[in-house]
């Protein structure tokens, strides 16, 4: 009988084994993104922004030696102290094919953990960093963002004990010149209401970051699962996307001095997937990020729409063929509804899963 060990990696050569393991299980995709190996191995050195106020601790599964299965077990005190909860996250959840038990012992280990730290229940596929499961776009290549797990995935993880916790749709549109009209329209209407769309390449770094992130966080304040960012994390993160064009296409919507709301979009960059020989993505499979929120003073104003036209706009300009509006709530149709007014479909499904300890 093969052997299986539960292991807790602690030094930096085992930190990249436990990063590079995700390209070992996707390469054999005709497209796909390379693993976020830099990012994965300073947050578990404890060197990243995105250490404050956490306690992480990744666990790998092996089976005569090789590794089959990770996670990183996350206890979030930033998340329990605005959800006043106490709950785990387990984080960047990646398996080989026939690892049940494996994945079972994993997530056992992970789970022991979690709750020696106080955590009554985890969640898988939402949290720091992390994503919800694909449940049927399964081989198109997803914004970067975005999981393109196998399907096999949720079998293991229902027999790890794990409980489907909440829905999401992703939206993508497709370009057609009515739907330029509109936006420009959309971008017009919101301009004469005396609502300034500003990009955040013309803002002062310092005023950028402060005022994104602040602006970020109170419109996302009671968004199911949400964690605030701090000012360190969203300045890393603009810091590492502006090559993509982001301070470009992302904005903050005031009206006088004041932020209305705010507009994340991750440009397009299909240049960094791996393709196999021959293959080529199809214009769907292109696609950008986007994230949206408005403050409550200035809902009903049409705002949303039009950040969202000026985020659209900006990427047709660029030669973008679809657009994401990118992961809604299945429950959230203030925001499903901005999506179909901007002449989104539904495009793919996704789930999040809880493990609850009682």
């Amino acid at each position: 009988m093969a052997t299986l060990h539960i292991e807790s990696p602690h030094d930096r050569n085992a930190f990249r084994e436990f990063a590079e393991f995700h390209d070992h299980v996707y390469e054999s995709r005709a497209a796909r993104w390379h693993g976020s190996t830099r990012l994965e191995i300073v947050v578990m050195t404890g060197e990243s922004p995105f250490n404050q106020d956490r306690l992480v601790r990744p666990f790998v599964a092996r089976v005569e030696g090789n590794l089959v299965a990770r996670v990183l077990a996350v206890m979030d005190s930033r998340y329990n102290h605005h959800w006043r909860d106490q709950l785990g996250h387990l984080c960047w959840f990646e398996a080989l094919p026939n690892t049940r038990e494996e994945v079972q012992r994993l997530f056992d280990e992970a789970c022991a953990w979690l709750k020696s730290h106080g955590a009554v229940a985890a969640r898988i596929g939402y949290g720091m960093l992390e994503f919800p499961f694909a449940i049927d776009a399964y081989e198109a290549l997803p914004p970067n963002a975005l999981r393109q797990n196998p399907a096999y995935y949720h079998t293991l993880l229902k027999e790890a004990g794990c409980e489907t916790e909440k829905g999401f749709v992703d939206y993508t549109v497709a370009v057609r010149p009515e739907l330029i009209s509109r936006w420009e329209n959309m971008l017009g209407a919101v301009r004469r209401g005396g609502c300034d769309i500003v990009p955040l390449r013309d803002l002062p770094e310092e005023r950028r970051v402060r005022e994104f992130t602040a602006t970020f966080n109170e419109t996302f304040l009671a968004h199911w699962g949400w964690t605030p960012y701090s000012e360190a994390e969203l300045a890393a993160l603009l810091s590492a996307m502006s090559r993509m064009g982001i301070l470009d296409t992302s904005v903050i919507a005031y009206q006088g001095d004041e932020p209305a709301g705010m507009l994340l979009v991750v440009p397009e960059h299909s240049g960094d997937a791996l393709l196999k020989p021959g293959h080529t993505l199809r214009g769907e499979e292109r696609l950008n990020i986007l994230a949206i929120g408005v403050r409550e003073p200035a809902r009903g104003r049409g705002v949303n729409l039009g950040m969202a036209a000026y985020g659209f706009l900006e990427l047709v300009r660029r030669g973008a063929t679809h657009l994401s509006y990118t992961l809604v709530l299945d429950d959230n149709w203030p925001s499903r509804r901005t999506a179909e007014k901007l002449g989104a479909f539904v495009h793919a499904n996704y789930v999040a899963y809880r493990r609850n300890f009682r």
